[in-house]
């Protein structure tokens, strides 16, 4: 029967697993990740095929995918020849490492494809075939609007790395004082306004 702290370990890691389709990783390497950021000690790859209940090449192939991130690096212990596995225990390196890692491979491709799908409707097309001039205008005013809300997102993570954990924390008790303190105010939730198109 298992204790209250493996239990604890084995929720957090199937949730985990869960959440990381969210940040871009399948689930297998998400709950190893877990697992290995939940265990004090290194892990070898036997230890993580019995504690997750998977194959040799699942666990080689996203080991592998997690080298890659950086969420995860090698142990070698002395006179054994299996390799260990630990993860990076900061969690904002882990946190940072995620976001970077995100921007590579989702928003700066997109980025990329809104600029040429403005390009490409920046270009004269005269003759019978011409598109709608109201109808492009729409479509260029949205793909407008895309583009700055990605950027600015990409401008928050930057500053959000730039400034570490230290920083951020500074700035969100100075956003979100305690009820109570003179002055002080919660956050309130306004409904969301609708532009009419």
């Amino acid at each position: 029967m298992a204790n209250a702290l493996d239990e604890s370990k084995a929720l957090l890691i199937r949730r985990w697993g869960e959440m990381g389709g969210y940040w871009g990783i399948n689930r297998t390497m998400a709950e190893i990740h877990a697992l290995l950021f939940l265990t004090r000690d290194p892990l070898c790859t036997d230890d993580i095929m019995r504690a997750l209940k998977i194959s040799r090449g699942s666990a080689s192939m996203n080991l592998r995918g997690l080298l890659d991130w950086g969420l995860i690096r090698r142990v070698h212990h002395l006179g054994d020849r299996k390799e260990y596995f630990e993860a990076v225990a900061d969690v904002w390196h882990m946190f940072e490492t995620i976001l970077r890692e995100r921007q590579r491979r989702e928003v700066e491709p997109i980025i990329a494809t809104i600029e040429r799908c403005q390009a490409m409707i920046n270009q004269p097309h005269p003759g019978p075939d011409a598109a709608d001039p109201a109808e492009t205008a729409d479509y260029r005013r949205r793909l407008d609007e895309l583009r700055d809300f990605l950027s600015a997102m990409g401008t928050l993570f930057e500053l959000a790395l730039r400034y570490g954990d230290s920083g951020i924390g500074k700035l969100t008790r100075q956003l979100v004082k305690p009820a109570g303190k003179t002055g002080a105010r919660q956050p309130t939730s306004k409904p969301v306004r609708r532009r009419r198109e």
